[in-house]
């Protein structure tokens, strides 16, 4: 876990993984534990490694925003629950440190404002 996680983070409505820059993943709060209860939750995974729990496709995607330094965003639909995925970059002192995911469940009619 990472030392300095700020309390609110583990009771936060999202789920949010945090990995190292080699793959290994550091912090998962309780909302990510429960989303990955089939796989263990956090006490199997923590320390385990991000890649292991990917297809091709998705360690591409993961190695190129490492190596690119640049986020990515998108909606998906798992078990008739819409989601909100954002993955970045995370820094330490300025130096690449490794991948935050956050997930965020979303309503179907999510309303869209423009604004100016």
């Amino acid at each position: 876990m990472i030392v300095n996680m700020p309390d609110w983070v583990e009771e936060f409505p999202g789920a949010i993984t945090v990995s190292a820059k080699d793959g290994r993943i550091l912090y998962m709060n309780a909302k990510a534990s429960a989303s990955f209860a089939k796989q263990g939750g956090r006490e199997a995974l923590v320390g385990g490694n991000l890649m292991d729990c990917h297809g091709e496709a998705s360690k591409a995607i993961l190695r190129a925003l490492t190596a690119e330094r640049r986020s990515n965003a998108y909606t998906t639909t798992k078990e008739g629950v819409r989601r909100f995925i954002f993955q970045s970059p995370w820094y330490e002192s300025g130096e690449l440190a490794g991948l935050v995911e956050i997930a965020m469940e979303i309503p179907a009619d999510l309303p869209h404002f423009d604004r100016g």
